[in-house]
Order: structure tokens, then C-alpha cells, then sequence
């Protein structure tokens, strides 16, 4: 779906009742919207509502604050979590990376196609191997060298890069280091990072040697948002490509690629087109 010129996306988080979907139209038409598109998610186990609505204002265009505030009666009466955002915009992602620069790469090149409607005002890395990617598309490349006793003035580092570019979005694009709680929890916006693994199998390091000592017959990527837990945060798409006896370590890692590219970029997209909603350690997409 292309993106509307002016149109604002709500995100809606709550328990379950009758009238939600009713109220939050009868609102929308209030303000002279119009419905573009709308999705919503019952989880009955847990009674939690989630809901995805985007609405065009061609005729009565109105700030977010004012959107918000005509949100907030029915916010209070329903005990909503929600989120106004207005399209079309750019998100002002940094991407993080070590020595492989595949992702990087793709992440690149599908925003010079605008396949990806984001801003990358700085590419972050603790080597500095992909520093040519960056001097091809003209962005600001900082290394920050990090050893294991260097780590948390290096991540102190990092972080005033990110504050001083005002990142909304971070992606660990096959970033090799391990974000500590207290970096998580100062960086102020999500983390998105590829795992390459159908997680929760093959956690942790070297999970294609891992693959490959148990003889697997598929091998897969997986997008979470980080989270202090290693390799356990909520899931934002994943993938699988089907392998055999005859594929090698150097095989599985190479075919692994094309997966940790396609699933880290359809994460970025999701996240970037407001279709992701995270309850608990779990994700409904809107897709």
C-alpha cells in the first residue's frame, strides 16, 4: 500500500471489551477522517486488544497533539496505551555494524531505491572494515573500538553519537557485540537485531556450526527487538531456507545471508510503517 500524503496511523494496546472498534471510528469520523486501512487482534487467552488503524484528514488536517487529545476521552475510559504517528515520515535510524557488511549493505540500497522511507544520519561501527559503504552513500561513519575492558566507556561512546544525531530507531546489522542492560536502557528508542538463527534454536554464538554439527535440513533468520535477555526479545519476523547433507559450514553461512538480509529488511519496514505492536515478550504484525 503506497503512502497516503496526510495520513496518520493509531496504534491502540488494551484489554478486550465490546465498543472499542465502534468508539475509535465514531472518533476518526469526528475529526472529518477517513479510513484507509484498519487491523485489529484479540488474544482471548490474555484478553488483550491490539489495533492498527491508519485514516486519511485530506479536508480538516490537524497537528498530532490535537489528534492525540481527541484520542485521550476514550483512551482514559478504555485504559488504552496508544500512539499517533503521522505519514509520511522518516525515521532517523543508525545502523550499527562490526565486520560483515551484507546487511549493511542491503539495508543501503534499498533505501537509494526507496524501498525503505528512512533517514541514516550515521552508520556506527567498532572496526572499521565497511567504512567504504558508508563513503559510498556520503554518511558520517564513527568507530568506536571496543575490548572487554573498554566496553562500557565504548558503549558511553556510542550512545553521544546516537543522542547527537537524535536516533529514533537503532539496527544491529550483524553488530557483534552485546548491548549491555545499561546501554538498552539509556539508548531511548528500539533496537532491532538479526540473529542468524530461527531463534529460540541456536542461541548464542556460531549458531551455523551449531546448525550444521545437528545436521538440520532448514536453517533460518530471525528479527527481534533487543532486549537485556540475549537473544530473547520479541520477535519481528523470521525465515527459513531448506539445506542438505552436502552444504558445508561455509554453505549454511553463505545461503544464511540472503535470509538475514530479506528478514532484517521486512523488520526495518514493518517497524518503520508503525505494523508492529509489542505486549509481553511477544509481537502482533500488522502486516
Amino acid at each position: 500500500m503506497t503512502d497516503h500524503p496526510r495520513s496518520v496511523i493509531l496504534l491502540i494496546h488494551c484489554k478486550d471489551r465490546k465498543g472499542i472498534v465502534a468508539r475509535v471510528a465514531g472518533v476518526i469520523h469526528d475529526l472529518g477522517g477517513n479510513i484507509l486501512d484498519s487491523d485489529h487482534h484479540t488474544d482471548r487467552e490474555q484478553g488483550e486488544f491490539l489495533m492498527r488503524t491508519e485514516f486519511a484528514l485530506d479536508d480538516a488536517p490537524l497537528p498530532p497533539g490535537d489528534i492525540a487529545a481527541a484520542i485521550a476521552p476514550i483512551a482514559q475510559e478504555f485504559q488504552m496505551r496508544y500512539e499517533v504517528h503521522v505519514r509520511p515520515a522518516q525515521l532517523r535510524v543508525a545502523i550499527l555494524v562490526s565486520k560483515q557488511d551484507h546487511c549493511l549493505a542491503d539495508l543501503l540500497q534499498r533505501q537509494r531505491r526507496g524501498e525503505l522511507h528512512i533517514d541514516v544520519p550515521v552508520i556506527v561501527s567498532n572496526h572499521d572494515t565497511c567504512q567504504a559503504w558508508a563513503k559510498l552513500y556520503d554518511i558520517p561513519f564513527a568507530v568506536f573500538p571496543v575490548t572487554k575492558e573498554t566496553k562500557p566507556r565504548q558503549e558511553q561512546q556510542v550512545l553521544a553519537e546516537l543522542t547527537r544525531h537524535r536516533i529514533e530507531l537503532v539496527v544491529l546489522a550483524r553488530y557483534m557485540q552485546i548491548l549491555s542492560g545499561d546501554f538498552l536502557a539509556a539508548v531511548g528508542c528500539p533496537v532491532i537485531n538479526i540473529h542468524h538463527s530461527f531463534l529460540p534454536a541456536f542461541m548464542g554464538a556460531n549458531p551455523y556450526r551449531q546448525a550444521y554439527d545437528r545436521g538440520v535440513k532448514l536453517i533460518g533468520a530471525t528479527a527481534h527487538y533487543a532486549t537485556q535477555d540475549l537473544d530473547e526479545g520479541p520477535i519481528i519476523d523470521q525465515d527459513v531456507m531448506r539445506v542438505g547433507h552436502r552444504d558445508t559450514v561455509e554453505d549454511l553461512v553463505r545461503k544464511g545471508r540472503d535470509l538475514e538480509e530479506s528478514v532484517l529488511a521486512r523488520a526495518v519496514r514493518l517497524h518503520v510503517e508503525r505494523r508492529v505492536l509489542v505486549y509481553g515478550n511477544k509481537t502482533v504484525v500488522f502486516d
